[in-house]
């Protein structure tokens, strides 16, 4: 139990310390994180354009 902050301010520094060591164990198994990648990002989205552009609705088929 910490009673002054002295003492929490140790606490704190030792927990921080513990929790660094643990996270460099973990990346020295894991590696570090990365992302998705370009691929997974690039996904076709459903389109649908304006009927004035499409060559059906155009004076060219009429």
């Amino acid at each position: 139990m910490v009673t002054n902050m002295k003492e929490l301010c140790e606490y704190v520094s030792n927990k921080r310390k513990s929790r660094k060591a643990q996270h460099v164990e973990i990346l020295k198994i894991y590696g570090e994180c990365k992302g998705m990648g370009n691929k997974n990002y690039k996904l076709p989205q459903k389109s649908s354009y304006p009927k004035q552009y499409k060559a059906a609705y155009n004076k060219i088929w009429r």
